[in-house]
């Protein structure tokens, strides 16, 4: 099995069976559904076009993520919203341990940095 990168992805290549060709795109949105599984993320951050865009019906799955994938490994910046009263740094290793996790098994991929900004805090009072 050979594997080869291009800038928009990621390709698995099946001698027998064919290719598998990956689009960052999927693996940033992988990235970013992981992260919000973990308790104490509320959300992805997104840039002003992201929120303008969701509001208009367009939603990007990956917003607040962004992957580098070079060759067979990948670089991961999340862009986060906490939710008020969760520790920071102990909810960001589980963010990274998780994401960590979720690429290389979905993928095959070697994650080397999972990068998060913490973009906001929500104080909502609903609990």
């Amino acid at each position: 099995m050979g594997q080869e990168a291009d800038k928009s992805g990621y390709e698995l290549r099946e001698e027998k069976a064919g290719t598998v060709k990956i689009a960052d795109d999927v693996v940033a949105m992988i990235a970013a559904l992981a992260a919000t599984e973990v308790d104490g993320v509320a959300a992805m951050a997104g840039n002003l076009t992201n929120e303008l865009l969701s509001r208009a019906g367009v939603r990007g799955l990956s917003r607040g993520s962004k992957v580098d994938v070079s060759g067979k490994k990948v670089k991961v910046e999340l862009a986060i919203a906490m939710e008020y009263g969760y520790n920071i740094p102990a909810t960001c290793q589980k963010v990274q341990a998780k994401v960590k996790s979720a690429i290389e098994n979905m993928t095959g991929l070697e994650v080397q940095d999972v990068n998060i900004r913490i973009a906001g805090i929500n104080v909502s009072k609903e609990k």
